[in-house]
């Protein structure tokens, strides 16, 4: 009795501890899909002010805005194209690595743009866009170059299978349109015609013919069997029919 009570009880506990742990689990991805998505609206967020900004307020803070907006746009394509891919194809993992480390030079160029937007010497900001503007583009060159190349290898590889795919297509229509015989075959349903030489259904014809009639002049000759009367007895009789006259019989 004491055994089943602590088996009882110990299963009860493994049954919380699992309950305990499913939900933490949930909590948690629950919470992550939160993060994820109040990330993805603040960035949006964030792209939408940056358009705003660069086509109502010209000069500095729209040419500042332009440049933030250029580097996010090609960092995020960047990332969606590495990742997407990465599922695929496991050699990417370096190139993952490589857009990490150059993430990290992409938010410090971002957050420096971000604290210029507030600066209110608009004349120093001025002087120092080329320096930005080098910047951005060393930065979106490469992560371009890791990008394009990512999407060629795709490519590549999608061009390698729709090859291989067209031959076994070519390979399997010939094979289905394959039900002509080769010339000179046999059909083995067809029955074997005997070959007849010239002149011998004739005289197969005429020597069925002598051996039904016989020789009438050669000394084997057999005299046809005679015709003999039939008995009226024995023939049928109808009812439209007179009876015969039998001898005797007067009329």
């Amino acid at each position: 009795m004491e055994a089943a009570v602590a088996v009882f009880g110990l299963l009860f506990v493994l049954f919380v501890l699992a309950g305990v742990f499913v939900t933490v689990k949930a909590v948690k991805a629950a919470k992550a899909g939160v993060d994820r998505t109040v990330a993805q609206a603040r960035r949006t967020v964030e792209d939408t002010t940056l358009r705003a900004r660069q086509f109502a307020q010209p000069g500095v803070v729209g040419e500042l805005a332009q440049l933030r907006l250029s580097l996010r746009t090609s960092m995020r394509a960047t990332q969606e194209a590495l990742h997407s891919g990465s599922s695929e194809d496991a050699s990417l993992s370096e190139a993952i690595g490589l857009f990490e480390r150059l993430s990290v030079h992409g938010h410090e160029l971002d957050d420096e743009l971000k604290r210029l937007e507030r600066e209110p010497d608009r004349a120093t900001i001025a002087d120092r866009l080329p320096e930005f503007r080098e910047r951005l583009e060393r930065i979106t060159h490469s992560a371009e170059s890791l990008r394009w190349a990512a999407r060629d290898r795709a490519r590549k590889f999608a061009d390698d299978d729709l090859a291989s795919l067209s031959d076994q297509i070519d390979v399997e229509s010939g094979a289905l349109r394959h039900w002509t015989r080769v010339e000179g075959a046999e059909d083995p349903l067809r029955e074997p015609v005997q070959e007849r030489r010239p002149g011998q259904g004739q005289a197969q014809g005429s020597g069925q013919a002598s051996a039904g009639s016989g020789n009438s002049w050669g000394p084997d000759s057999e005299d046809p069997p005679a015709i003999t009367a039939q008995d009226p007895c024995t023939q049928p009789s109808y009812p439209w029919q007179k009876a015969p006259r039998t001898e005797g019989t007067t009329t």
